[in-house]
């Protein structure tokens, strides 16, 4: 028991000592002084939804499609209808010089025709025809022959009362001459087209001569289909 009162005054007296020296070591740090009070700021002012979108304008954005001088309104749109007046025949997506071709080419065939470096296809003539009857007292004819279009292998067959005077004549651009000796009398020459050309029908131009060297016709026949006949009837007196 002795024992541990000693103890207890012994811790109390340390314990006084401790504090005591610790107490003399510290100086607590006085606090900052300031010469004026800090300003206290407003508080924000918070508007009304309403007021905020009266007083500032609207932003909107700008629309490229309906701006004019950033996309050009194209005359294609759809609800837009195109004009349908126009003098010309020619479709939107057409070649413009197409509508001169056939006007070109009707030009270029007039042209050749005259020229005599094209036949016609037109209809062909499929009937025979008569190139005249005549009198005569010449022993015999001469008869000239030549394609007067482009020579596109025309042939003609030559008969005289029906007898073969020339079987297969070729019209080239020059005249090929046949001799036709005349029976007294009536007399029937035929000139048959054996074919067409390649660029139409058979085409041939014909002058007669009389035996004095007299021209007694000169006549001609177009687009005659081949089987047909140009005639000429002679009377031999």
């Amino acid at each position: 028991m002795k024992h541990i009162l000693i103890f207890i005054f012994f811790f109390t007296v340390l314990t006084a000592a401790a504090q005591a020296e610790f107490n003399s070591g510290f100086k607590p740090i006085p606090a900052r002084k300031f010469d004026a009070k800090p300003k206290k700021m407003p508080a924000p002012e918070i508007k009304a939804p309403q007021a905020s979108s009266t007083d500032i304008p609207g932003i909107k954005t700008p629309n490229i499609f309906e701006n004019a001088t950033i996309t050009p309104k194209s005359k294609f749109q759809i609800g837009e209808e195109k004009s349908k007046f126009s003098m010309s025949t020619e479709t939107d997506f057409a070649n413009p010089g197409d509508r001169y071709v056939p006007k070109m080419e009707k030009d270029l065939d007039k042209a050749l025709r005259e020229a005599g470096l094209k036949e016609g296809r037109g209809e062909l003539v499929k009937k025979n025809i008569s190139l005249g009857d005549f009198r005569t007292q010449s022993a015999y004819f001469i008869i000239k022959f030549r394609d007067f279009g482009a020579i596109d292998g025309d042939l003609v067959k030559i008969t005289s009362n029906d007898q073969v005077v020339q079987s297969q004549l070729f019209l080239d651009s020059n005249y090929k001459q046949v001799k036709i000796t005349l029976s007294n009398g009536f007399n029937k020459l035929d000139f048959e087209a054996l074919n067409i050309g390649s660029l139409g029908g058979n085409t041939a131009e014909i002058q007669v001569y009389d035996d004095k060297g007299t021209l007694i016709t000169n006549d001609y026949w177009n687009n005659l289909a081949a089987g047909f006949k140009a005639s000429i009837i002679v009377t031999k007196e």
